[in-house]
Parts: structure tokens; sequence; C-alpha cells
């Protein structure tokens, strides 16, 4: 287009002072800067729309500075409903949380209440720790500081023998060879990828080793011709030599969950078992806020929480709250208090009675129409955890023309009175499932209000 005909539509774009003088309903709800700020984005927004399509935009000027400012509003981190059955799901935060408590207003998170003076934020969740653990810990910000802070308080400038079957990489690149190397330690390989014998370990220890190190490998399984020494094998040699052993655990097992079909180690065993440190992530299997958790020995925890470094990773009293609410629910038992435990533990049974009686409250000529059915099938762990482990588990099945427009429309629904919360659900070949494992009773409604209001050429 020539250049004429392009600062003839850019003169077209409204000015900030007519905009003003328009939008004086959004004046009193926003300061005066602010408007300016955000009417010159979308000025130049549209600008860019007449240099790549040469022509204004079809919307309204004011109108689309009126969504853009109710955006601005609206929070970016939103309650969503997890209709897809994984629990802890990373992309959705993984273990969901109840409410804590604590934490508007003020609170004594380094404060003595009884002595009157200067307290540690770690005493809020020590004790039940304790309790659990039977030894001493402390709180980090998540099991990756964990694993960097024990490495570099109690290994920086010596060896670490780890098996060569145990040097992972996790979620968003993060691997233990270059962890290690942050750290400032001398990462010492034994045995191979598949295999590694007691042997391996004994021949590796010398005057410079600091730690034996072993890694519970959380998200992938190794079947076939393999083969590790137990951790009680481990421990006992490494004692032997007065070698410490940290057994980095990483999905946090706090319950034994074999009856519900899932096989993790347990924290407490690695302890029984000679561990001198272990760490676990707060936000997986333990079903708590995002965390790490290093417990053991007692003088190993007082030389990792007195590094320089462990203030960086210390947690702040948002978390400490919810931890200890999770904490406390773990050791009274009351395992419904915790989401990612209950949902976990919730039967085949109980999840399509709860799926048949969604459906009952559903008006029949509804049901009809979009083709809802019960439909089982496997429910998963999730959160880099219980790799190629499942759950039974019954969903809601809704046939669909149309799934990946149908799923992103439930995704990304409508202002509806203040209320809209986005579904997300599972598309296997033709159907939308939502399983109501991971589903709380609380939003089943919404859940239905969101079907139903799904339009009828998506479906089908």
């Amino acid at each position: 287009m020539p250049l004429s005909q392009l600062e003839n539509l850019f003169r077209r774009i409204p000015a900030v002072d007519q905009i003003l003088e328009r939008a004086s309903v959004l004046a009193e709800r926003y300061p005066r800067d602010v408007l300016v700020e955000e009417i010159r984005r979308l000025q130049e927004a549209w600008r860019e729309h007449i240099r790549e399509c040469d022509a204004l935009p079809e919307s309204d000027f004011l109108s689309e500075l009126e969504r853009s400012l109710e955006e601005l509003e609206r929070p970016s981190l939103r309650r969503v409903i997890n209709a897809t059955g994984v629990v802890l799901h990373t992309n959705l935060g993984r273990a969901p949380l109840s409410g804590p408590d604590g934490v508007s207003g003020y609170s004594n998170l380094e404060f003595d209440l009884e002595q009157g003076v200067r307290g540690q934020r770690d005493v809020h969740v020590a004790g039940l720790l304790e309790r659990l653990l039977g030894t001493a810990s402390i709180i980090l910000n998540n099991n990756a500081a964990a694993t960097y802070l024990v490495l570099r308080a109690l290994a920086s400038g010596r060896e670490v023998i780890v098996s060569r079957g145990e040097l992972i990489e996790i979620g968003d690149g993060f691997r233990i060879p270059e962890i290690m190397a942050q750290a400032g330690v001398i990462l010492r390989e034994v045995g191979t990828t598949n295999r590694t014998h007691p042997r391996d370990y004994e021949e590796a220890i010398n005057e410079n080793t600091a730690l034996i190190v072993r890694i519970h490998t959380s998200n992938f399984r190794v079947e076939g011709f393999t083969g590790k020494p137990p951790l009680t094998e481990i421990c006992e040699l490494a004692h032997a030599h007065g070698v410490p052993v940290y057994d980095d655990l990483g999905s946090g097992n706090l319950v034994d969950l074999r009856e519900a079909g899932v096989d993790e180690p347990l924290v407490a065993r690695s302890l029984a078992d000679g561990a001198d440190l272990v760490s676990f992530s707060g936000d997986k299997l333990l079903g708590g806020p995002q965390a790490g958790i290093v417990a053991g020995r007692p003088d190993l925890i007082i030389r990792v929480r007195r590094h320089p470094m462990y203030r960086t990773f210390r947690v702040d009293k948002l978390i400490l709250a919810a931890m200890e609410r999770t904490l406390r629910s773990l050791y009274l038992k009351r395992y419904d208090e915790i989401p990612a435990l209950s949902m976990t533990l919730a039967t085949l049974e109980e999840v399509e009675g709860r799926v048949r009686a969604f459906l009952a409250a559903l008006p029949a000529e509804a049901v009809f129409e979009l083709g809802l059915t019960v439909r089982r099938g496997r429910s998963m762990i999730g959160g880099g955890s219980t790799p190629e482990q499942s759950l039974e588990t019954a969903a809601i099945a809704l046939p669909c023309a149309h799934p990946e427009h149908a799923a992103a429309l439930l995704r990304t629904p409508r202002p509806n009175g203040g209320k809209c919360v986005p579904v997300v659900c599972r598309i296997e070949k033709q159907t939308l499932l939502f399983d109501l494992r991971t589903v709380f009773p609380h939003e089943e409604a919404e859940l239905r209000e969101a079907l139903l209001a799904l339009p009828r050429e998506c479906v089908g």
C-alpha cells in the first residue's frame, strides 16, 4: 500500500484526548496515567495491524480498550477445574491445596510468642516433620534447591559417587550432572546405565569422597537386564568407610499407597535403611505446596542450614502455612483433608458413583442431546512421579465432532456475570473425557454449567 494511504489509515486511529472524552466511565475506575498508557498501547497495536493487513481493525477502539482494562484486572493465576484425571498435574500446579490458615494480616512467622523474642520460621513445621520422620529437618523452596544445597554444603570441592543409571534429567532441563557441577562437587560415576554393583561403589571410595548419593528415578523406569544394590547395602558399605549417604527421593511419599496401586519408596523407609540424609518434594506425593524438605542426621542438617546459600532458598509464610496444615493432616491420618491424597486413594467404585450421580443431576434431555455416557479408564498420578503406574477410574464421555475446538471453549469461557471457571479435560480421538477423580465435589455444579453451555454444533 502506498505510504500516503497508510498515513491516512493511521490518522483514523482515535487520538488519546478523543478517547478520554468518550471514556468518562473508565476514568472513574482507573487512574488517568493508566488510561493514557493503555490507550497508547492499543494505538500501537492498531498501527501494527494496519501495517500487516492494510486496513483498520474491525473492532471498536473504546470497546477493545474496555476489554483490555478488564483483562488487566482479572488475575492471571486463576482457579481451573482439572477434569483430566492427572492428580499431580504439573501444568495445573501439581498438588491441589486446601486453604491455609495464618496468612492474612500479621503472623508469628519469626516470633516466639511464649518468650517474646525473635524465633525461627522452621519451627512451624519442624515438630510435625520430626513426628512423621523421627529426625531433624529443614524446608526449602523446592527439591532442586534441596539437592543443590546439600551438595554445596557437604561436598563442595570433593567427590560424590553416583550410579550412572541415576544421572537423570527432570522437567525443564534440570540435569543431575549439571547441578553437581554448579554445586562445585566432583562427580564420580560408577556402574553402567542398567547395572551397578556394590563393588562399584567400594572401588570408587577414596580419601576425597564426601558423599554417596542415590537418586530415585521417579519419572521413568528401566526394565529388563537391570540391577542395583538395595539402600541398606549401600549404607553399610559407605558407613564402613565413614562416608555419609544422601538419598534424593524426589516424589516424597510419606504414606503407604500400595493398596491404591501406587508403589513408591517411603521417606521413613529410606531413613530406617540407613540413609544419613533424604530430600523430597512437598508438592508431589506428600500433597502439599511447592517445597523441598531435607531430613536426617542432625549434625548434617545443621551444616546445610548454616550454609550462606540457605537464606536464598528459604520459604515464605504462605508456603509454611500450607505445609503445616498438610503435615498436621498427614500425622493425624486425616487424608481426606489433603486433596492429592484423597484423590489418589479414591476407589473406582467411588469415582464411578460420582460420575453416575453427576449425570443423574443433569436434565435427561441434555444427557441424551449431548450423548453423555460413563466410560472406565485410567487416572495418572503425574507430577514426575510413579512412572508407568495408574489408577482405575471412571469418566464422563462426551462425543465431539470438533473436540479440539470444544476443549478450547471449555478452557477459555466467556465471563458470565463475573463467574467463569476454565475447565481442562482429556481428548481421546473424537471424545472429551471428564475424570471426576480430580474434580472437587464443590466444582461439579460449575462443570455441569460448562457442559450445558457448549454450542451444540461442537458436540454430537
